[in-house]
């Protein structure tokens, strides 16, 4: 067993050097090939590793009870004041709460993958003159958190006490402030952010008198990516002339039953309000499917691209390797003559086949970290691990074999003879 093992490893040694000389008597196909494997090294593991991201993406959880919240739209008619839309928005939040299958509600300006809502600057210090910390907003109330379905890791809740009502042009200066703990950690690596004070652009100063494990903003896109988890409460009840959202947390299995009751008990108790039939009033979950429709359709495109090109590459390696095949008859008959098997001259075709791919692979792990480099630059993605060229490499090395088999086999068929006869 030993010997025939060092035998074949001998004939494999010794087809190195033909192999060389034949791919240098066809330096342009070879390099053609040679590139389009590069190029689809480059482009599959870069296609990957955004796919890896968007996916990671949309499955991200908001940390809220997703399975039980619902959304409703409402717009006011004839551009109310102020004072008015305050005392209504109490009296609709009262009308929800009482709902049969309602555990809780709130008023607030965005929700959980709505596309839309308030960015905040943070300032440690009012006159800071270094770049503040972005992250993103709800108004709320002491029910917001029973309602997102979410408790304080340290601190306290808002109390009623706290909650003020915010007019579109007021500033922004609230007494106290929820954060999420990740946001805790990006303002206070060095300690505890409970009990610190912050302020808003140049407003403020806001206490941070409670932290919160996890609560996504509303934003889905990839510009705010990096702030996904950077989240603050703002203890306001908000007077906007358009419109407010309410988010209302049922009972389990009371969902369907809210959806179909909320509308109809809103203008019950105010007719002087709009609620969309189409999506006024909308779960959470069919949120989070329209929020990441784009991330899951760039998701989708980048597998088909894979597809494509990987597909595209075998052919190039099916139809280089049937043309040199045709070329070769004369030289396959005569080593068959001087005593090459089949098995020889399959593996002949097999390790020309693995080089070219090693070096389109060589040059493609280049152009692939070129690529992400670039991609992080523009685009704002992390670093690819290498790992990921690495999958790539050994798919690529499979898929060159795989493709090479057809028309080896049809070359190791070639009878010795015959192939002197085709001269």
């Amino acid at each position: 067993m030993d010997d025939r093992a060092s035998t074949s490893l001998l004939r494999s040694r010794l087809q190195i050097r033909p192999i060389l000389a034949a791919l240098r008597r066809h330096k342009m196909a070879t390099a053609l090939i040679v590139l389009q494997i590069a190029l689809t090294l480059a482009v599959v593991s870069n296609a990957l590793f955004i796919v890896k991201t968007r996916v990671v993406h949309l499955s991200r959880p908001t940390g809220t009870d997703e399975a039980h919240l619902l959304v409703i739209k409402n717009e006011w008619i004839g551009h109310p004041d102020g004072a008015h839309i305050d005392a209504q928005m109490r009296a609709d939040l009262a009308t929800l709460r009482n709902l049969p299958g309602v555990r809780d509600a709130f008023a607030s300006q965005a929700y959980p993958f709505g596309g839309w809502g308030g960015l905040v600057r943070i300032k440690h210090q009012v006159d800071q003159t270094r770049k503040p910390q972005f992250a993103i907003s709800y108004f709320a109330d002491q029910h917001a958190l029973d309602t997102f379905g979410i408790a304080v890791v340290a601190g306290r809740n808002f109390r009623a006490d706290e909650i003020s009502s915010l007019g579109p042009y007021d500033k922004l200066i609230p007494a106290v402030i929820i954060i999420t703990r990740d946001l805790a950690y990006k303002l206070f690596p060095d300690g505890s952010a409970l009990g610190r004070t912050i302020y808003l652009s140049d407003d403020g100063p806001s206490t941070i008198v409670g932290i919160v494990d996890r609560l996504e903003g509303a934003y889905v896109g990839s510009t705010t990516r990096s702030i996904d988890e950077d989240t603050v409460l703002l203890p306001s009840r908000y007077d906007n002339p358009d419109g407010v959202i309410y988010l209302v947390r049922t009972q389990p299995e009371q969902l369907p039953a809210v959806m179909h009751a909320a509308p109809t008990a809103l203008f019950a108790q105010n007719r002087l309000r709009l609620i969309s039939t189409d999506d006024g009033v909308i779960a959470l979950a069919v949120a989070r499917a329209q929020g990441y429709a784009t991330d899951r359709g760039v998701a989708i495109m980048m597998g088909i691209v894979c597809v494509l090109l990987l597909l595209a590459t075998a052919g190039g390696i099916v139809g280089l390797s049937s043309f040199w095949v045709g070329q070769r008859r004369r030289s396959i008959g005569v080593r068959r003559a001087l005593g090459a098997t089949r098995g020889d001259i399959l593996r002949y075709f097999q390790a020309e086949n693995f080089l070219i791919v090693s070096g389109g692979i060589a040059l493609g792990t280049l152009l692939g970290v070129a690529a992400n480099l670039s991609l992080m630059t523009y685009w704002e993605l992390p670093r690819m691990p290498l790992w990921l060229l690495g999958i790539g490499a050994v798919l690529l090395w499979l898929l060159g074999q795989l493709a090479v088999l057809g028309p080896a086999r049809r070359a190791a068929a070639v009878a010795p003879v015959e192939a002197t006869r085709s001269m």
